[in-house]
C-alpha cells in the first residue's frame, strides 16, 4: 500500500506514559500508512529543562508558521517535580505558553462510545467544554511573602497616569498573586465561542462569577454580552439556537441536570476543571478530544488528560499496564484531519476518519483498557494492554484501508 503524502504538522512530544504511548501509536497506527511530515520539538521536562523552556516558545511560534500542531501531555512541574528531575526551577505549564502564544480558545468534547453510559444519567448528547486560552492563572505573577506588610495592586499607563489599590495589610506571611487578560482576547474567546455554536448548530451557554469578581469576570460577561447583540443576535435566531449567561454556580446545575448538547463556554482555569468533570462523567478522562482554535486560523490538538505518571511508575518497573489510549489517537487523528482539510488532502482527511473509526469499533467489539471495563454495561469485556490494545486498533485499521 502506498503511504500518504502530507504536508507539514508540528509534533510535539511529552513525558511519562502518555511518551511511551506517542512512540507507539506512530510506529502502529501511523508510519505504516501516513508519510509523517513533521517538525519534531521535544516538550518533555528535562529538555525544556535543558532549554530553559525555549523550547515550548519555539514550538508555538511553529505552530504559527504551519498553522497545525498535535500534542502529547506533558507536565507542568510543582515543587516535588522539581526536587524528582532537578530542574533548574518550576517551569510553567507548556500549555499555557503555546496558548498565550497562539491566543486561542480550547473545545473539548467527550468521545461516546456504545456500552459506556455516562454517569449523570440524564446525559444524553456530548457537552462541549470551550475554554478561553489565555491568560490568568496561567500566566499569573506570584511569591511568597515572609514577614508584614502591604501589598499593593499598581497600574503606570503610558501616559504616567497611575492607578493604585491595597490588597492586603499582611500582619503575618503569605502568598501573593496577580493575573490579567486582555479586551482583544476576549474578544477572541468570544467570537470563537459563537461561530463554533453557530457551525454546530448547538446552544452556547457562558458563566462566570462577576457577582463576586465585579471587574475582571463582570469585563468577560459584558464583552460577550457585547459581541452577541451586535453580531450574532440574528444569526442565532436564523440557526435556531440561543446564547445566555448564567453563573458559574447556576451553571453546574444546569448541567447536571441537562440532556447534554451544547457548548459550554468557560474562563481558562473554569474551563479547565470543567472539562475534566465532563469527560469523567461521561466515561474517563482519556476519552475527549481537545483543540485549541486561534482567531487567524491555527489548530493545535492534543489529549485533555495528564501524563499517566502513575502508570509509568509501573512501566518503569518491567509491568505491562492497561492505559488508554484514544485521547492520544484522536489528537494525532484530528490533526491529520485538519491539515488534509486545509490542504484539499482527500486521503489523508479519509485515513483521519478511519482511525478514528477503526478505534472505537474495538472498544465496541468488547475489546478494552481497564478504565472503560470497569464502565461496560455490555457482555463480559476483555481487558487488554496498551499494546495490544493499539495492535487491535491497527488489525481493524487495515482491513478498513484494504
Amino acid at each position: 500500500m502506498e503511504r500518504i503524502k502530507m504536508n507539514t504538522i508540528v509534533e510535539m512530544d511529552g513525558d511519562e506514559m502518555t511518551r511511551i504511548l506517542w512512540k507507539t501509536i506512530k510506529e502502529e497506527l501511523l508510519l505504516p500508512f501516513v508519510e509523517l511530515n513533521t517538525e519534531y520539538y521535544d516538550l518533555g521536562l528535562p529538555y525544556r529543562d535543558e532549554t530553559n523552556d525555549q523550547v515550548s516558545i519555539d514550538a508555538g511560534e511553529a505552530i504559527k508558521k504551519h498553522h497545525v500542531g498535535v500534542k502529547c501531555a506533558t507536565i507542568t512541574p510543582n515543587a516535588q517535580r522539581v526536587e524528582e528531575y532537578h530542574l533548574k526551577e518550576m517551569w510553567k505549564s507548556p500549555n499555557g505558553t503555546i496558548r498565550a502564544i497562539l491566543d486561542g480558545t480550547v473545545f473539548r468534547t467527550p468521545i461516546l462510545v456504545s456500552g459506556v453510559k455516562p454517569a449523570v444519567r440524564s446525559w444524553e448528547k456530548p457537552i462541549t467544554i470551550a475554554r478561553h486560552a489565555y491568560g490568568d492563572v496561567y500566566k499569573a505573577t506570584e511569591f511568597r511573602v515572609t514577614k508584614p506588610g502591604k501589598a499593593e495592586l499598581l497600574f503606570t499607563a503610558e501616559d504616567g497616569e497611575t492607578k493604585r489599590a491595597t490588597i492586603y495589610d499582611f500582619e503575618c506571611g503569605g502568598v501573593l498573586q496577580g493575573m490579567y487578560n486582555k479586551d482583544s482576547s476576549i474578544e477572541s474567546f468570544a467570537r470563537s465561542c459563537f461561530n463554533y455554536a453557530l457551525d454546530a448548530k448547538e446552544d452556547l451557554w457562558f458563566s462566570t462569577k462577576d457577582t463576586i469578581s465585579k471587574q475582571y469576570d463582570q469585563t468577560f460577561k459584558l464583552i460577550f454580552a457585547e459581541i452577541f447583540e451586535k453580531e450574532y443576535k440574528e444569526k442565532f435566531e436564523q440557526a435556531g439556537i440561543t446564547y445566555f449567561y448564567t453563573l458559574i454556580d447556576d451553571a453546574v446545575a444546569r448541567v447536571i441536570r441537562s440532556k447534554g448538547g451544547y457548548i459550554w463556554a468557560c474562563k481558562n482555569y473554569d474551563g479547565d476543571v470543567m472539562s475534566d468533570m465532563v469527560s469523567t462523567a461521561f466515561g474517563s478522562l482519556a476519552m475527549m478530544t481537545s483543540v485549541l482554535v486561534s482567531p487567524d486560523g491555527n489548530f493545535e490538538y492534543e489529549a485533555a488528560h495528564g501524563t499517566v505518571t502513575r502508570h509509568y511508575y509501573r512501566y518503569l518497573e518491567g509491568e505491562q499496564t492497561s492505559t488508554n489510549p484514544i485521547a492520544t489517537i484522536f489528537a494525532w487523528s484530528g490533526a491529520l484531519r485538519k491539515r488534509g482539510e486545509l490542504d484539499g488532502n482527500a486521503p489523508l482527511v479519509d485515513f483521519a476518519n478511519k482511525l478514528e473509526k477503526a478505534s472505537l469499533a474495538v472498544i465496541e467489539s468488547g475489546r478494552m483498557t481497564k478504565d472503560l471495563a470497569l464502565m461496560w454495561q455490555g457482555s463480559t469485556p476483555r481487558i487488554l494492554n496498551s499494546d495490544d490494545f493499539i495492535k487491535a486498533i491497527r488489525t481493524e485499521l487495515e482491513s478498513y484501508m484494504n
